[in-house]
């Protein structure tokens, strides 16, 4: 079982300000400030944000966390939430049942162009 994942970026402040609405959806929140990491998660932080300024991260080097989502209203809200913040949409809410039957996602791109997934898995009436 994975504890927590750390993903770089190069503007610390604003990537921390993305995240915390981009996340909040999911019940994640802003545990852990450090002057060079940020802590996010429920409990604990489970996802944190390296300051790395001089990082060269795009959609080809950027890091894939997938994070998951209660419902599927949850996972919507990530999207709406994080396109918000300023992340661009990587794949829209839907249903890929070219990865499992039930599974739920949406994919944003974090302005260092880290690829963020929410992902949920239907049930009856979700």
């Amino acid at each position: 079982m994975i504890d927590h994942v750390s993903i770089t970026v190069r503007d610390l402040a604003a990537s921390a300000r993305f995240y915390a609405e981009a996340l909040a959806p999911l019940g994640y929140e802003r545990l852990r400030n450090d002057p060079t990491t940020v802590g996010f998660g429920k409990k604990y932080p489970e996802l944190w944000l390296n300051h790395r300024p001089n990082a060269n991260i795009d959609a080809d080097t950027g890091a894939h966390v997938c994070l998951r989502g209660r419902d599927r209203a949850a996972v919507d809200r990530f999207h709406a939430a994080a396109l918000a913040a300023g992340g661009k949409s990587d794949g829209a809410p839907g249903l890929r049942s070219h990865y499992h039957e039930t599974y739920y996602a949406a994919f944003v791109r974090d302005p260092d162009g880290n690829r963020i997934e929410a992902v949920t898995f239907l049930q009856a009436g979700n």
